[in-house]
């Protein structure tokens, strides 16, 4: 098993920058790639960020590349999401991911485990 815990969220003008955080914890040699998905009301939950942990690839969703980016401290098992230049659409609750992908970004059900959500609110 794997335990994901983010930190983080909140409210930001238009323009602003958050940096999401998840702690993973437990059996994570069982996992090769941390993911980020976001939902908003009336939406399906999709990717938006994925880093393949030991220094591997990293992959974005086309709307926030080159606004969002993914890291992770191999060090403390932090994986994190800096977003810059937040727009209103970027308002969801966000969720980090981890699972064992051989590439890309994975869709929700590719992920086994799932942190609890935190709220990103943009307003205009």
């Amino acid at each position: 098993q794997v335990q994901l815990a983010e930190s983080g969220g909140g409210s930001v003008q238009a323009g602003g920058s958050l940096t999401l955080s998840c702690a993973t914890s437990g059996n994570t040699d069982s996992i090769n790639v941390v993911g980020w998905f976001r939902e908003a009301p009336g939406k399906e939950r999709e990717g938006v960020a994925a880093i393949y942990t030991g220094g591997g690839a990293t992959f974005y969703e086309h709307s926030v590349k080159g606004r969002f980016t993914v890291s992770e401290d191999s060090a403390t098992n932090m994986v994190y999401l800096q977003m810059n230049d937040l727009k209103p659409e970027d308002t969801a609750m966000y969720y980090c991911a981890a699972g064992f992908l051989a590439y890309g970004l994975g869709r929700a059900d590719q992920f086994d485990y799932w942190g609890q959500g935190i709220l990103v609110t943009v307003s205009s």
